[in-house]
């Protein structure tokens, strides 16, 4: 689609339930993805045990939004993060962030993080699923994904260029191919992958993607025992990304 930057406001604390008997036929088998298995897909353990933090951090809620009538023609909405950002700099992510006092709930902070990174219109998207939240073992970091349908595609584009410097759609059928999967790794850590429009997707936004592939019974057959160095395959990428250690890769939060 075309991307355009939008100019209509949001609407806080509107279209806010989660309705999954409104999700499409072809996306229903993506309804009910368990967090533990985003964690393991993401190299970390499965047990709930997580470590202490310093000091409590808010709730974060990230937008997993698909559009299309059919698996064959969906799309996924994902961000690039700019490099200048002082954390999660050159990363691919789901538009997201930390619940504000004034959201009404999760999904309401999913969508207005959405509006304000991309000019995101909320009334064209139905809430379909809302998945157990799940912490960035690194950090403690409570996140919980939205699973949303995009029914009516609108205008969408950089919206907070300080923080974001692409907006973009994949389509699903480029994640499911094999030839664009791979795992990758640095020292004891290795998690999935994507190589899609010269961007690397991996850590916490592959561990939802590839996690949702395989519980929709959508992924196929792919390399996941070779491991590829994560620094010199991100270095081959757009994405222009500082290193951090790569269990830290997590969803941008701010």
């Amino acid at each position: 689609m075309g991307l355009h930057l939008p100019h209509h406001g949001d609407r806080p604390g509107e279209n806010v339930t989660v309705r999954p008997a409104a999700a499409p036929r072809w996306l229903r088998p993506a309804l009910g993805v368990d967090s533990h298995q985003i964690e393991a897909t993401m190299g970390q353990r499965l047990d709930r045990n997580f470590p202490p933090v310093k000091k409590v951090r808010r709730d974060a809620a990230v937008l997993v939004l698909l559009a299309g009538d059919c698996l064959d023609n969906a799309r996924v909405l994902l961000t690039h993060r700019a490099p200048t950002m002082r954390s999660h700099s050159g990363q691919i992510a789901f538009p997201g962030g930390r619940v504000d006092p004034e959201d009404a709930n999760l999904v309401d902070a999913a969508l207005r993080e959405a509006w304000e990174e991309t000019g995101l219109d909320r009334r064209s998207v139905t809430p379909i699923d809302q998945w157990e939240r799940l912490r960035i073992r690194a950090t403690g970091n409570p996140v919980t994904p939205v699973l949303a349908y995009w029914h009516s595609l609108s205008p969408v584009g950089v919206a907070s260029p300080a923080e974001t410097d692409d907006v973009f759609t994949v389509p699903l059928t480029d994640l499911i191919d094999p030839a664009n999967r791979l795992q990758v790794g640095w020292g004891a850590w290795s998690g999935p992958a994507f190589r899609i429009q010269g961007y690397v997707i991996w850590g916490f936004t592959a561990g939802v993607l590839a996690t949702t592939l395989r519980h929709a019974g959508w992924e196929q057959p792919w390399d996941n025992n070779s491991v590829r160095p994560l620094r010199a395959t991100l270095a081959a990428s757009r994405n222009r990304e500082k290193m951090n250690e790569p269990h830290q890769q997590q969803p941008a939060t701010e």
